[in-house]
């Protein structure tokens, strides 16, 4: 879900991007942006939509309501709309776990190879 880290920071990035990166389709990305309201990317005058960074992270806190805490649309969007930066905390608070889980796991294979 987290963005490549590897590549450098763009200011804008493309539905086939963002999709990749989260690991759904674009047409659900387009499927949210009708339901959830806050998710508007830039487009251009050819209709081609622009992601920035602060787009992803909206679509990161609907990605882990929906997809990883089963919260039905209606349900996500509600809790979007109550406690915005408490949904925004959620995913940040996930994302880092998914991070410490990860240093652990690195640390615990250095530390079998010692022993």
């Amino acid at each position: 879900m987290p963005l490549n880290t590897n590549k450098p920071k763009k200011l804008y990035y493309s539905i086939r991007e963002v999709a990749e990166t989260i690991g759904v389709s674009e047409s659900l990305l387009r499927y949210w942006e009708t339901e959830f309201p806050h998710l508007k990317p830039k487009t251009t005058g050819n209709k081609v939509r622009q992601y920035t960074e602060k787009d992803i992270e909206q679509i990161k806190v609907i990605y882990n309501l929906v997809k990883v805490r089963g919260f039905k649309l209606a349900a996500a969007r509600k809790m979007i709309n109550a406690n915005r930066s408490g949904a925004d905390q959620s995913a940040a608070v996930l994302e880092s776990l998914i991070s410490v889980r990860d240093q652990l796991k690195d640390l615990k294979l250095h530390l079998d190879g010692l022993v």
